[in-house]
């Protein structure tokens, strides 16, 4: 009986490198000259996966953002994961976003894969949504390549990350 190889299908970001990222950019805005003497915040709620930017006028607002993203970036923390909110007026004439930190695959993302999958008809290759994952195997490791191309090749709006390749 040949060995059943698989990898997993998932997203997310390293909150460690997103809070070193978040506390790098809030030490270059507290240093920035357009900056000082005014209230401005950069929150990150781990338990909620949400970063959350307040500043007095939306374009100091972008401004920041523009900052955050830059040190995400260089942190290597995959940018297509962070999904912005819209610019909301808060309290105190200051303007707030938040930033939503997309963990784990999206189910209808997850249908979208295994759909692409199925659709190319490959022999022995079974798709299968676990949670915020999708296991795909087969006991063919041609054919999980030939997977792996497939859907690097296609744009789903999120960063994917092939991991957990073994042999069962």
């Amino acid at each position: 009986m040949t060995p059943i190889q698989s990898f997993d299908i998932t997203s997310g970001c390293d909150l460690q490198e997103v809070d070193n990222a978040v506390n790098q950019a809030a030490k270059e805005i507290a240093q920035r000259f357009d900056f000082k003497g005014l209230k401005v915040a950069i929150d990150l709620d781990r338990k909620e996966n949400l970063l959350v930017l307040a500043a007095p006028d939306e374009f100091r607002l972008r401004a920041m953002w523009d900052v955050v993203l830059g040190k995400m970036t260089r942190r290597g923390v995959p940018v297509k994961n962070l999904k912005t909110g819209a610019i909301q007026p808060a309290a105190g004439s200051t303007v707030r976003m938040e930033v939503t930190l997309q963990q784990g695959v999206p189910s209808e993302t997850a249908r979208a894969i295994v759909k692409l999958v199925k659709e190319h008809k490959f022999k022995k290759v079974q798709c299968a949504i676990q949670g915020d994952q999708v296991r795909v195997s087969s006991p063919s490791r041609d054919e999980l390549q030939a997977v792996i191309a497939l859907v690097k090749g296609e744009d789903f709006g999120i960063e994917l990350a092939f991991e957990n390749y073994r042999t069962q």
